[in-house]
């Protein structure tokens, strides 16, 4: 076991990442977990800001993809669970038996979400005639009304989403934003008139997520689940994985392909050109606060925080320094700080009394990305002095604050960006053969074309989960790690959250 360096002002070391994560989210004022229900913390108001910064992010790309927002109520009526279950089981039975749906009966089962959900079964004291259910997602309370707003060919496709809050009955160990019964969620629900129209707007949400993790700077893995970890109401899934510095993944997002599943139990038809009745056919995308831990888990050093200068909630923190001395200074901080909010930055003035070696700690514990001091010689040279929270330190002139603040924040963005394509290289190795060592922190590419029994030898023999098939395969063949057969199929096992 690797040895663990000494606290420092309260922070455990990064290296022991256990101890480091829950601590830094509450050392830096993300969350507090004191919330007298497990799993559910309160965010504080730097969480929230921070949270709402990755929200927008996601709110402009929906909007340039024209989604339009909804907000469908969080109460569920118990005999849409049921329905689901019915469905999910249906799903699950047709998979494992190889045939297709249709060709079995729809028989009740245990499924679905039913043993992790919230139930509301009384109304002050009032027995309600049909329980009801605090949403784990949103499947059956929006596909209950999809089929009231879609008549023809015309109506589609339709692209809703909404950012909510979902809950489910976490039973393992919680952990902040990474695993919680109250969940901050993104959800993005379609509907479009064949399966090759669903299939287009799959390939728009991966292009989406990958513009939202190159702004987070946040190094992903992107794979086709494998069969048994396919969420049951879905053709397939794809599923994002952030590679976190401990070498686990945890997945951040994932995108379903339904076909025409769950429009055909929800009687979702519209009229082609011909008048023809036709089922829908639909995908959801979804993401979640794990994003917000991503990012923590992945930049964080032993001094704190690093936040990607796109999710900042501070981007430039600015520090008078001496301005007894000169009153000049605080007039300068003050039109530097107002020049730069007119363009678009979220800026803070810190002109607490204090020294500024604890102002240094605070922002950078929180993990702002670039800090500005001006002080009587800055006013003199008009100059402010720039200091970079992934390191590197340089003046920067007054009369072109704004365009050189956006250098700084663009070379901090660079800067962790190498960090994250560095840390793929060093945790993502390939696996040539079963003899050889797993290590401890480590990705394993694996060429594999093998049954579901040789997935299974090959997580028990390695004591990793697979990720899924990835999108792009190898370009010549090669020998797959259990059946010796050639394929040009690429794999990822790993460690997961």
């Amino acid at each position: 076991m690797a040895e663990h360096g000494k606290a420092k002002r309260g922070i455990p070391p990064k290296s022991d990442f256990n101890a480091w994560y829950p601590a830094i989210v509450e050392i830096a004022e993300l969350v507090d977990k004191r919330y007298p229900i497990k799993g559910m913390d309160v965010w504080r108001p730097y969480g929230w800001k921070a949270m709402r910064c990755i929200d927008n992010l996601t709110h402009a790309e929906m909007e340039r993809t024209d989604h339009e927002e909804v907000r469908f109520p969080l109460l569920i009526p118990e005999s849409l669970l049921e329905k689901e279950n019915r469905l999910v089981s249906l799903l699950k039975r047709a998979r494992e038996e190889g045939v297709d749906p249709s060709e079995l009966r729809d028989e009740e089962e245990e499924a679905g979400f039913k043993k992790e959900v919230y139930w509301v079964k009384h109304a002050g004291e009032t027995d309600l005639d049909v329980p009801m259910f605090l949403r784990p997602t949103s499947e059956t309370a929006m596909y209950t009304m999809f089929p009231l707003w879609i008549r023809s060919h015309a109506d589609l496709p339709l692209k809703t989403y909404q950012i909510v809050n979902t809950f489910r009955y976490e039973t393992k160990q919680t952990r902040s934003f990474i695993r919680v019964r109250e969940i901050h969620f993104f959800e993005a629900h379609t509907a479009h008139v064949d399966e090759a129209c669903a299939s287009r707007q799959i390939e728009e949400d991966l292009e989406i997520v990958g513009r939202l993790m190159q702004s987070m700077s946040l190094p992903v893995i992107i794979s086709k689940r494998p069969v048994w970890d396919t969420f049951p109401g879905a053709w397939y899934t794809i599923a994002i994985d952030v590679i976190m510095p401990n070498g686990r993944t945890l997945q951040v997002a994932s995108c379903h392909h339904y076909k025409d599943q769950w429009a055909k139990a929800f009687d979702m038809t519209y009229q082609n050109d011909e008048g023809e009745t036709q089922y829908c056919h639909q995908t959801t995308y979804g993401m979640s606060e794990r994003l917000l831990g991503a990012v923590v888990g992945m930049h964080g050093d032993d001094n704190g925080l690093i936040f990607p200068p796109s999710i900042a909630p501070i981007q430039v923190v600015i520090m008078p320094v001496a301005a007894h001395k000169n009153p000049d200074v605080l007039t300068t901080v003050e039109s530097v700080s107002e020049t730069l909010r007119q363009s678009g930055f979220r800026v803070k003035v810190d002109s607490r009394d204090l020294r500024p070696g604890q102002k240094y700690w605070d922002w950078e514990i929180k993990g702002v990305p670039l800090r500005l001091e001006i002080g009587p010689r800055d006013v003199e040279n008009g100059n402010a002095f720039a200091a970079r929270r992934t390191g590197g330190k340089e003046p920067i002139p007054l009369d072109d604050i704004s365009n050189s603040v956006q250098q700084q924040l663009s070379l901090i963005g660079d800067e962790l960006s190498n960090r994250s394509h560095s840390h793929v290289i060093h945790c993502v190795n390939r696996l040539n053969s079963l003899d050889q060592e797993i290590v401890d922190g480590q990705i394993y590419e694996i060429a594999f074309d093998g049954t579901d029994a040789d997935a299974e030898l090959l997580e028990k023999t390695t004591g990793l989960a697979m990720l899924g098939e990835a999108l792009t395969p190898y370009e010549t063949e090669q020998v797959c790690i259990i059946t010796g057969k050639p394929t040009t199929r690429k794999q990822h096992i790993a460690r997961m959250y």
